[in-house]
């Protein structure tokens, strides 16, 4: 194992659910195989720290505000603090509300940070282009985590689809829908800026464009609010959408996060796709497994996305593992083997042999001109909800715009 001041630290910016149930798992594992260093976390509330370190009370990691802080006082700016103290090699991972993810990665960028951030990289065309065009002015790594991309049934899709199994594709229809938990505990701060949508639905919207590699030419996107309203809260309980491609094929898209909470799984999703020369089917929720218990009663049990099992390390009890799992560490190791590759060289080549590599990685990872598929559809239901279910349809930049 290496020496830990000699690795490379992380920082994530954000300790919300995603950060408890994923992304410091990941990260803790990887610091224990010895190939991150330090762990940093920013959030807003202290409050917010004090939760994780009760989660994980033998796991250190440095944290913004610190500990001596008000626990309820909000901190919106400490981010930049946090990134300004990353040593040189540090990353960023953005794990902030998706609304808030252009000023953390702008600002990391502007620090030379490279980042994984949290799916969708931003909810607007023109925040992305501003992402891209500071990324590619220094050569900097900016990955968004789509993780259902390392999913093997969607994997699988992609693999028989580009062998040509599944011919022409003619339509696909793709659901993701949650519990109510989401937006009343998880959520309940801030989804009036995002909707079931934006915040898994983008997940299908880039599996179709991953499988195919299609842009798309038109959206029309519907949109309901009937439960959370009367809750107070003024956000969409279903949004729906059909996407239309540029070989003239569709993907009818629903989401919604006000499942029952005795649904049994937190996530009903799934996809089909229809093409001339086949079809693909998969339920991403029943995957077969489940369990049955007087704590937890009936649960459709997904063993592949991230799950806790047995250790095959004789020094520890437990792994994490899945595709949740694969799709982070894919982000961190890439960084670390970029750095490690331009390691001693002077300003300018660093530069440009970060430019070749990343060159190289362009069409097997999601850069910012791959996450500008999903960032441009979400923007266009929301424009087409906003103008009465209207359609959609791009420039050739990819920004959305009404038609007509």
């Amino acid at each position: 194992m290496s020496n830990p001041s000699e690795l490379y630290p992380v920082l994530i910016v954000g300790g919300g659910m995603i950060t408890r149930e994923v992304v410091l798992p990941t990260l803790f594992q990887l610091q224990r195989a010895g190939e991150i260093g330090e762990i940093s976390i920013c959030s807003r509330r202290g409050r917010t720290l004090a939760g994780l370190r009760e989660m994980y009370p033998n796991q250190p990691f440095l944290s913004y505000p610190e500990e001596s802080a008000d626990p309820e006082e909000s901190f919106p700016d400490l981010y930049k603090q946090a990134i300004e103290d990353l040593p040189d090699g540090g990353m960023v991972l953005v794990a902030t509300p998706d609304h808030l993810h252009t000023p953390v990665v702008l600002h990391a960028l502007r620090h030379g940070k490279h980042c994984v951030v949290q799916k969708p990289l931003c909810l607007k065309t023109d925040e992305l282009f501003a992402i891209k065009k500071a990324a590619d002015a220094d050569a900097m790594y900016v990955l968004t985590d789509y993780h259902k991309r390392h999913d093997p049934a969607l994997r699988v899709a992609r693999h028989r689809f580009r062998k040509g199994d599944l011919g022409e594709m003619l339509h696909g229809h793709a659901w993701i829908e949650e519990r109510r938990e989401i937006p009343f505990k998880h959520f309940a701060l801030w989804i009036q800026n995002s909707s079931p949508f934006e915040y898994v639905g983008v997940h299908y919207v880039d599996a179709y464009y991953y499988i195919t590699g299609l842009k798309p030419r038109k959206v029309i996107a519907f949109g309901q609010k009937k439960l959370l309203i009367s809750h107070g809260k003024d956000a969409f309980d279903a949004v729906q959408a059909v996407i239309e491609w540029e070989d003239s094929s569709t993907l009818w898209v629903q989401t919604s996060w006000v499942l029952s909470d005795n649904e049994s799984a937190l996530t009903n999703q799934g996809l089909m796709l229809h093409g001339t020369e086949g079809e693909y089917w998969a339920d991403h929720k029943a995957r077969n497994c489940r369990f049955i218990t007087e704590k937890d009663g009936y649960e459709d049990y997904n063993p592949n996305f991230f799950r806790t099992y047995d250790s095959w390390d004789p020094e520890h009890e437990t792994d994490v593992w899945g595709y949740g799992f694969e799709s982070i560490a894919q982000g961190v190791r890439d960084i670390i083997s970029l750095q490690r590759r331009t390691a001693g060289l002077g300003a300018g080549e660093a530069r440009e042999a970060r430019r070749q590599i990343l060159d190289a990685l362009a069409p097997k990872r999601a850069l910012p001109e791959q996450a500008l598929v999903g960032t441009s559809i979400n923007e266009a239901v929301r424009l087409s909800i906003a103008n009465n279910n209207a359609s959609v349809i791009f420039n050739e930049r990819s920004e959305p715009r009404l038609a007509g």
